[in-house]
């Protein structure tokens, strides 16, 4: 069982994927905030225009994305109280068809749009995968949860 779950972080990593999504929040809207319009409307094409690698807004933007992929990846990939084969298999299971269902709408997206949604589509697909994944796994575990909860009052 240990081989199978050697490469998952502890299961309280959860809890810091869950802190760095709900910290990335508030500093998303104060920066929404602050440049409603977007960041280079309020700065002057130069060093720091909006289009430079060291400008704000993209240390911004990538602080931000590293900050919700690692926290997507830290719940995603972080052991149950209890990881058994059952568990194994269902975490197995759902990471496929979130390959599939995120590869199907990429496909579905790109055939059908172009210009500056295509590029948008192909951002969203940085954390999409997880969140499918996320979203399916805690689903079917709920529902094992509450079918074994359901058996127990039968007997």
């Amino acid at each position: 069982n240990m081989v199978k779950t050697r490469y998952l972080f502890p299961h309280g990593s959860r809890y810091v994927g869950i802190a760095l999504i709900l910290v990335h929040i508030p500093i998303k809207l104060l920066w929404d905030a602050r440049y409603p319009g977007g960041y280079a409307m309020h700065n002057p094409p130069g060093m720091d225009s909006a289009d430079s690698l060291f400008s704000p807004p993209h240390l911004f933007f990538i602080g931000t994305v590293l900050m919700v992929l690692a926290g997507l990846f830290l719940i995603a990939f972080s052991r149950e109280k209890i990881e058994d084969e059952q568990i194994v298999q269902l975490r197995l299971d759902s990471l496929r068809w979130a390959i599939y269902l995120n590869y199907g709408i990429l496909l579905f997206s790109l055939v059908f749009t172009n210009g500056p949604d295509s590029r948008d589509i192909l951002m969203l697909n940085i954390w999409l995968p997880l969140l499918f994944f996320i979203l399916r796994f805690q689903w079917v575990l709920y529902r094992l949860n509450r079918s074994a909860k359901s058996d127990e009052i039968k007997r």
